[in-house]
């Protein structure tokens, strides 16, 4: 087994996702935006960035609610 993360790793971890998690909310904005221009609104591709946008959302929020 690994050793236990000290408070401050830990920490750096959740920043890290946090980081990440903004990095692909934009890379999907960007997709969504594409699709737009294409008129695409309606495609499956489209319909699974929204619901890819909407998870990485709910888990934007819910670390905001932790103060994260």
């Amino acid at each position: 087994m690994s050793e236990p993360l000290t408070d401050a790793e830990r920490l750096a971890r959740y920043d890290r996702m946090r980081a990440d998690l903004l990095a692909e909310k934009s890379r999907i904005a960007d997709k969504m935006d594409l699709l737009r221009l294409q008129g695409r609104q309606k495609s499956a591709s489209f319909r699974q960035l929204m619901g890819d946008k909407l998870t990485v959302q709910a888990m934007l929020s819910r670390l905001a609610s932790y103060g994260l």
